[in-house]
């Protein structure tokens, strides 16, 4: 495949929310996440690729290229089973082919196809087994610039949802919430691993667009208002690397302008970016 990736990247994204959830905990009654030790909000790397998938699938209409492996209510097995038609193979129950190079052949097939296999990697060893791939693209959990203090909003709703209690005329609900906070949330784009995956300099302008677009159409009333603020990216000259990845973290930091009050807008944070400690091999790129 042509225009592979051919240098390494990191990257660090700066996005909000405001009087929302960004991403609830089922284990704890859907509260937004936290870290119990410091109360700083966490958002997953699960949930943050859930919304670089629906943003590809949604702008992308090459689907023989650009199609969504991991999507609401895929059965995997079908989606596997297609590999297999399409190469002219028939599939052993959890077994890839014995063959090296029938194997290889479905391996491609699934990274051919689909973004986020290309890009994230996927185990799809099921009953219709298609292989793993390691993709180049990893998050860490976001984190919060500041702790948090979720609030819990109690709601109305006019409709009831049983004959026996249409006397009571309303029911009564809660949602968990965020007033404000700034999440900071980094990540890493391995060149030797996009080779393997086939992951491309047109799947690489897309994941940016994704990431900062991914929060325009993904909102909801509990999810509030989400953004995507800042993105700045760590290109470094070579496929291995020039730098450290932590280096290149610290590189950018955050400052609350007024220590005095709690944060409720993004104006109300400075971000600075220490050029003069940049390695001479790599190239920041702000967005």
């Amino acid at each position: 495949m042509s225009n592979l990736i051919d240098k390494r990247y990191e990257f660090v994204l700066f996005f909000e929310v405001e009087n929302g959830n960004p991403n609830g905990d089922p284990d704890a009654g859907n509260m937004p996440r936290i870290d119990p030790e410091t109360s700083q909000g966490l958002v997953t790397d699960v949930c943050l690729k859930r919304k670089v998938r629906n943003y590809i699938d949604l702008v992308t209409a090459d689907k023989d290229r650009f199609d969504i492996y991991v999507r609401e209510n895929a059965i995997l097995n079908v989606v596997n089973e297609a590999a297999y038609k399409a190469q002219g193979i028939k599939p052993e129950t959890k077994k890839l082919p014995k063959d090296a190079d029938q194997a290889k052949l479905i391996i491609e097939y699934m990274c051919n196809r689909f973004f986020d296999i290309r890009a994230f990697g996927a185990v799809m060893t099921t009953e219709v087994n298609c292989g793993q791939v390691r993709g180049p693209v990893q998050f860490g959990f976001a984190k919060s610039i500041d702790a948090i203090v979720p609030q819990e909003v109690t709601i109305t709703r006019m409709a009831v949802t049983n004959e026996k209690d249409a006397e009571k005329e309303r029911t009564m609900g809660r949602k968990h919430i965020i007033p404000y906070a700034l999440y900071r949330a980094e990540g890493y784009i391995s060149a030797p691993l996009a080779k393997k995956a086939g992951f491309n300099e047109e799947d690489l302008d897309l994941f940016w667009q994704a990431l900062l677009n991914m929060f325009e159409h993904d909102h909801s009333a509990a999810r509030g208002r989400m953004s995507s603020r800042k993105l700045v990216i760590f290109e470094h000259a070579t496929a291995l690397g020039n730098a450290p990845a932590h280096r290149l973290f610290e590189l950018v930091t955050v400052r609350r302008k007024d220590e005095t009050k709690p944060p409720r807008a993004f104006s109300d944070y400075t971000i600075e970016i220490n050029y003069d400690a940049k390695p001479a091999e790599i190239t920041i790129i702000e967005r």
